[in-house]
């Protein structure tokens, strides 16, 4: 069992905890929060009395091996290095950081303190995702790719606090926030898993009140196709996502919680159904099952070839989604420095 510890106390930490237990390769050992009261409540759902207000303390907890940390995205850099320079693996979650020199200088650190670095993409750890991604690569069930069409839009009940004249950490240009950052890296990371690195990026968004963005659509460029995203946490759209190609389409149900992955045959014009199993979590949790049990057979096999292949989907990443904010002046207090 690897003892982790936990920064961020919101639902999404929840949900990695309990998905933790069920991987059967975790054991929740300390709390962080900057509250005493706060740390205790939270431990105290899950057994757990190690709670500390302290980042220093919570660090030097020579029982934890690992982090996961799920702090508002401006404080992920400070937070993960000082974890990172204490010896403790970290599982980041998504956005890692806001710039490509943070997430260089923190995949440095890790190295030279030989532990893992690891960014929470869930959906690409989906055994459903993982099928497709064979279908398209190793199978070549499309043959050559025309383009791809991926969305990722949910309205946000925090978007109506905008409305209201309010500044939730999400929508704050202070916290690093924004849809794009958000739920729009989900979408690029299903496009920079399945094709890689693009060769040119542009954003068309709709900017909030606040001054980040509340969706819009993305292209991505590649060699002989290209990718349109459509994002938003300000409305909602049902529209499935699909990769084109000459032999074929293949439809998904969405970027995340894939249940549905079918091929329809231009020349039969028959549709087949490709998706294995899948299975619902059970709310309010997510799906990261998956997830954990993969970061925890890479620590404890000490899979480096596995690691490289996510470091290098997160510099992608961070590097699309640097550039898609700086076009449009959505610009951090980290963009600044």
């Amino acid at each position: 069992m690897i003892k982790f510890g936990v920064i961020g106390t919101g639902w999404i930490t929840d949900s990695w905890i309990s998905a933790a237990d069920k991987s059967g390769k975790w054991q929740l050992h300390a709390v962080y929060s900057r509250r005493q009261e706060q740390a205790e409540a939270f431990g105290s759902k899950y057994n757990c009395s190690n709670a500390y207000t302290s980042l220093e303390g919570f660090a030097a907890d020579a029982g934890m091996q690992a982090v996961y940390i799920a702090s508002p995205n401006s404080h992920h850099y400070e937070q993960s290095k000082q974890m990172l320079q204490a010896r403790k693996h970290v599982i980041l979650e998504k956005p890692a950081t806001p710039t490509l020199s943070e997430l260089d200088d923190l995949f440095r650190i890790a190295k030279e303190q030989g532990v893992y670095l690891i960014e929470g993409y869930r959906h690409i750890q989906e055994a459903n995702f993982k099928q497709l991604e064979r279908l398209i690569k190793q199978e070549k069930k499309l043959g050559q790719i025309y383009g791809a069409s991926f969305t990722y839009a949910s309205y946000s009940s925090r978007y109506t606090n905008v409305l209201n004249g309010e500044v939730p950490n999400i929508f704050s240009l202070d916290f690093s926030g924004g849809s794009l950052v958000d739920i729009g890296v989900y979408p690029v990371t299903f496009a920079v898993a399945l094709f890689g690195e693009p060769t040119g990026q542009s954003y068309m968004p709709f900017i909030c009140r606040t001054g980040v963005d509340g969706g819009g659509v993305i292209i991505l460029q590649y060699d002989n196709f290209g990718v349109q995203i459509n994002q938003s946490k300000s409305y909602t759209s049902a529209a499935p996502c699909e990769v084109y190609g000459e032999k074929g389409t293949i439809t998904v149900n969405a970027t995340t919680d894939i249940s549905t992955v079918k091929h329809w045959n231009p020349q039969t014009k028959d549709t087949q159904e490709l998706a294995g199993s899948y299975k619902k979590p059970e709310k309010p949790n997510v799906n990261m099952e998956e997830e954990a049990t993969e970061f925890a057979r890479i620590v404890e096999e000490d899979d480096t070839a596995a690691a490289a292949e996510l470091e290098k989907i997160s510099r992608i990443v961070i590097k699309v989604t640097e550039e898609l904010r700086r076009q449009n002046k959505i610009l951090y207090p980290a963009d600044k420095e």
